[in-house]
């Protein structure tokens, strides 16, 4: 299974945090499959890959450290697929995703770590 973590510090209020994020995964061709008030899953949509290649990133939005101007993102990106090739259908999503929220304008980003 491919599976790659990275962690966010965003500056932003809180209430507007949640709809930001599934913007930016949308706009990365990811459908929002699960919804709670501080974790979103979304999946990739079927069609253009094999089944097993769909990826599927969880975002966990730390509220616990949140404050009015600052929150933690933790987000997951995997799939079922070995990654025997470095750069892998999971690893291209994960680019993909990590340059939305890096480069989006609707928020300033305070740190980023990538594992």
């Amino acid at each position: 299974m491919a599976r790659y973590t990275c962690s966010f510090i965003i500056a932003v209020p809180i209430d507007h945090l949640q709809q930001l994020l599934i913007d930016v995964l949308e706009s990365c061709r990811l459908d929002i499959i699960y919804n709670t008030g501080d974790y979103l899953m979304a999946r990739e949509t079927p069609g253009q890959v094999s089944f097993g290649k769909l990826v599927t990133v969880e975002v966990l939005i730390d509220k616990s450290t949140a404050t009015e101007r600052e929150v933690r993102c933790n987000l997951v990106i995997k799939n079922e697929e070995l990654p025997l090739q470095v750069d892998n259908h999971c690893h291209q999503m994960f680019y993909t995703v990590h340059q939305a929220i890096s480069e989006n304008r609707h928020w300033q980003l305070v740190e980023s770590v990538a594992g």
